[in-house]
């Protein structure tokens, strides 16, 4: 047998000396095989080592040729992993044991390869959706696959112009910006393209002028056509002007506008279109590889199915409670199910109870529970809520009285939740189940929920069936063919007849542009979680939007793979998110590298965080670091993290990590602190913090509100200079933020202008003197109004959002003088408090070193003060006219499981306590 590994969790978190690994192959032949090979090499490579030393081993004969042939391993979550795709190396791939068995390739290469770099890509292998034995599942994949070849096939007809309009457009101001043109291009607009400096209105005129002054500076013929250079951002892959840009206006585009806001001169660059269009041959290139040459004629449609006939019934619904399975509670406890029928969260009729039933683990009831609803009358989306109970009496000693002299015991019982479950009355097809079904039931119980009832919980059962308590129900049959729901069009037919015009002019209203859509992308992924069956609307709409706009599907992506670990969503999630890769074949390359990229940096807080679990002492601090940096420098991180598009924003190119520059921070979670060189812009670099151990999704919630109010406020032409910085989680506690360039802590600035720590929160002048010194004449007049605008803004956004655990650590301040706020930990009211004190005193954080700032340092000057009073109140009354939206918002995250957003409650706390207070604000 082969030798046992010690310490297997050492194996892969050895970074700096272990060069080689000890492998055992097992062949087909039957023979056992033990060689050293690098960490670092990739499975092809390994693959030919095997080969020839297998040259040695008898039987090599009968081992056939060496393509013929790939590797299997055990990963680290305990399954099965095919390494068809032999470009990965045996670090990334980290076996959970290094063992290695060679097995022979069956089926289609091409194939295989697509499946496995989808299973890599979405953390799911597709063979686990493959053993699944759910009709819906595979009924869904299929139709997928039909829509993701016909999607492939139109990539490949599709013109570069139409692909560059779908991978690099760039991103647009919501708002209105009629008046803000004249305010902001009063004396024109400066832009800096490394040799010119002109005055443009269109995107089309600055090109041209970009053009000739290029030309009759380098003594060069203007004879090539427009059409043959694009323009884009320099700091950015967006592109201003090819077929995009012929009347796009200048200022419309968010970055132009930023850094016209700011006072900046935008960056521009001109390029060859020669340099896109190897790009869009390449992604051809990629299709073709997988999918062979594009087709002159898609398939034909397969037969539309014939539906059953309809059956009308007048019977009341009704189902048979049989059993209750692994229900864990005291001998002593009796246990009773509680059964609704709901339309989404409306209850259609009274509750029906089963009788009390006593028992350990197994409890039988055989009974019927009848619901005051017909058959006939259910609505399409009807849904079975079942909730379990253990009932103990409790005896309670009643304390005397005058008129009970002597003491009486009063029995109450007592009525405890065990476990929920919902399942539709419907199939996905629409007929009305039937026969006997066994739901797996969840243990958790969300708050406030009227009779325990859980309506808009998931309707999946709970996956780890080993474990979990279920409940065994029969749905009846009412006639000798099936039940099914009438098709949509006909129940739709009637009511578009009379109601047609509406339903036109409510389509085209309601249906999003790219950046309304990027806008509300986080709350539609959590809507996901409500919807009953794998096809859907929502899903599909969202597939097709995400095949338009890259950028889209780039979000999508991260948002669903995210929550890839939680079992309520990973198979929903997962079948979405294998759709889309099959759709976006040139994009999962892309997507691969940051998974890689970001498993990297996984492991370098790993060593970080045990480094700094085993030496306590501050001294070794810097060894950590050298260790840290150490890691970073060798050649499997270097080229891992080099040359990816940027998580945070899909449109920066982040070449390669500034080692020297980087660092981890000293907080619990040791967050890495990672600077980059941006591949775009020569000279500048970018910094991101990535964290493993902290849930990013609340921190993601609370900036993407911050953003809706920014653009709520701009729309009311009253822009707070609102610094909504980037914030993305990439997983389970993990994600990242970025980082705010030539920004600065308050405590750190407070501490740079006193020579004692214990005086510097005193000096009210540090923070006035600190502007001074990164601005000096106008430039300080302007820095000191984005200090008050920010400000005003800042104040009314966390007193509306109920931020808590404000101090100076997570007050920022740029040296352009906006002020922004960081770490969200606590919102909506749920302030830290000891010994049951809340350690909040005030609504929100006006320190008297900001009013020195707004008052420019002097103490009666009134009128800039009442200029910021005048601001947070025009900003107070935008929110509250929007009010509705903000609710809604939070309300449809309910089910994301945030740390602070887990009940009605906490959404009471912006209805009454912030957005509609109308007495507490006056």
């Amino acid at each position: 047998m082969p030798p046992t590994m010690m310490d297997v969790l050492d194996l892969w978190a050895e970074l700096g000396e272990v060069e080689h690994v000890s492998v055992d192959f097992l062949l087909p032949t039957g023979l056992y095989i033990q060689m050293e090979v690098p960490r670092e090499a990739t499975i092809q490579h390994i693959k030919q080592l095997l080969w020839k030393e297998a040259a040695g081993y008898p039987l090599f004969t009968l081992l056939g040729a060496m393509e013929g042939h790939m590797f299997e391993c055990v990963n680290q979550t305990a399954v099965h992993e095919e390494l068809e795709d032999e470009t990965r190396r045996l670090c990334d791939v980290r076996p959970f044991l290094p063992v290695l068995r060679v097995v022979t390739r069956s089926g289609g290469h091409n194939e295989r390869l697509l499946d496995s770099k989808i299973g890599v890509l979405i953390g799911k292998g597709l063979h686990e959706l493959d053993s699944l034995q759910d009709q819906e599942i595979k009924d869904f994949r299929t139709k997928m696959q039909q829509i993701s070849k016909e999607k492939i096939q139109r990539i490949q007809v599709m013109s570069w112009e139409e692909w560059l309009r779908t991978h690099f457009s760039p991103q647009l101001e919501v708002g209105q910006v009629d008046g803000m043109i004249e305010k902001l291009c009063e004396d024109g607009i400066k832009v800096t393209m490394h040799y010119d400096q002109s005055q443009v209105c269109t995107v089309r005129t600055l090109l041209e002028l970009a053009l000739r002054k290029w030309a009759n500076t380098h003594g060069h013929n203007n004879s090539s056509c427009l059409s043959d250079y694009i323009l884009r951002i320099s700091s950015k892959l967006e592109i201003l002007y090819y077929v995009l840009g012929i009347c796009l206006i200048f200022v419309c585009v968010q970055y132009i506008r930023e850094c016209l806001l700011a006072q900046e001169s935008p960056h521009l660059t001109v390029m060859h279109s020669s340099v896109l269009r190897g790009m869009f041959e390449r992604e051809l290139g990629c299709i073709a590889s997988v999918c062979g040459h594009k087709q002159s004629n898609a398939p034909l449609p397969l037969p539309p199915k014939k539906r059953p006939p309809s059956v009308s019934t007048c019977s009341q619904f009704k189902i048979t409670l049989v059993r209750g399975i692994k229900v864990n509670t005291e001998e002593s406890a009796k246990v009773y199910v509680r059964a609704g029928l709901f339309h989404g969260a409306e209850l259609l009729g009274k509750p029906a109870v089963s009788s009390d039933s006593s028992g350990r683990l197994e409890h039988l009831w055989n009974t019927t529970l009848e619901f005051d609803v017909a058959v006939s009358d259910l609505p399409r989306m009807s849904r079975l809520c079942f909730a379990i109970y253990a009932v103990m009496d409790k005896v309670k000693k009643q304390p005397k009285s005058i008129k009970t002299p002597h003491s009486k015991y009063q029995t109450i019982r007592k009525h405890y939740p065990i476990a929920w479950v919902n399942t539709m009355v419907f199939d996905y097809k629409g007929l009305l189940k039937t026969g006997d079904v066994v739901l797996y039931c969840w243990s958790s119980f969300p708050d406030e929920l009227e009779e325990m009832l859980n309506p808009i919980g998931t309707v999946q059962t709970n996956p780890y069936t080993e474990n979990a308590t279920a409940i065994h129900i029969t749905f009846p049959e009412y006639s000798q063919i099936s039940v099914i729901f009438p098709p949509f069009d006909k129940v739709l037919s009637f009511f578009f007849y009379l109601y047609l015009p509406f339903y036109q002019a409510t389509f085209l209203f309601f249906f999003p542009s790219d950046e309304e859509l990027s806008q509300y992308l986080l709350q539609l992924v959590q809507v996901l979680r409500y919807e009953p069956y794998y096809d859907c609307a929502l899903s599909r709409f969202l597939l097709e939007r995400s095949q338009l706009n890259r950028n889209i599907g780039h979000f999508l992506f991260w948002h669903l793979r995210s929550e890839m670990h939680m079992p309520a969503v990973s198979v929903q999630f997962a079948l979405i998110l294998e759709a889309y890769c099959r759709s976006s074949i040139p994009h999962i390359e892309v997507l691969k590298k940051q998974v890689e990229a970001l498993n990297k940096l996984k492991a370098v807080n790993a060593l970080v965080k045990t480094g700094a679990v085993k030496s306590k002492a501050r001294t070794k601090d810097s060894h950590l670091k050298e260790a840290m940096l150490t890691c970073l420098r060798q050649s499997g991180f270097t080229e891992t993290l080099s040359d990816i598009h940027s998580p945070l924003n899909p449109s920066v190119l982040l070449a390669e990590v500034n080692v020297d520059r980087c660092k981890y921070m000293d907080s619990k979670m040791k967050p890495l602190w990672i600077v980059y060189n941006n591949k775009l812009l020569g000279g500048e670099t970018l910094g991101i913090i990535f964290k493993n151990g902290d849930d990013l999704r609340q921190d993601m919630l609370t900036l993407q509100i911050l953003k809706l109010m920014d653009l709520l406020w701009k729309e009311a032409n009253l822009d707070l200079r609102i610094v909504p910085y980037g914030c993305l989680a990439t997983g389970d506690h993990s994600g990242l933020i970025e980082v705010v360039s030539s920004a600065d802590t308050i405590a750190n600035i407070l501490k740079t202008s006193s020579n004692m720590a214990a005086t510097a929160a005193f000096n009210k002048d540090a923070l006035l003197n600190w502007l001074k010194e990164k601005n000096s004449g106008d430039t300080l007049e302007r820095a000191i109004e984005e200090f008050t605008l920010s400000c005003a803004g800042y104040c009314v956004a966390t007193y509306v959002l109920g931020i808590g655990d404000r101090h100076s650590d997570n007050i920022m301040v740029r040296s352009t003088g906006q002020l922004f706020h960081i770490d969200f930990g606590h919102i909506l009211g749920n302030f830290k408090s000891k010994f049951g004190i809340k350690r909040e005193r005030v609504p929100f954080i006006l320190t008297h070193d900001f009013i020195h700032v707004i008052q420019q340092g002097k103490t009666a000057n009134t009128e800039k003060f009442g200029s910021f009073r005048q601001y947070c109140e025009e900003a107070y009354l935008v929110l509250r006219r929007n009010g509705n939206l903000i609710i809604t918002l939070f309300a449809l995250m309910l089910t994301a499981g945030l740390p602070e957003l887990t009940s009605v409650k906490d959404i009471q706390y912006l209805k009454w306590n912030s957005l509609f207070c109308i007495g507490r604000v006056s």
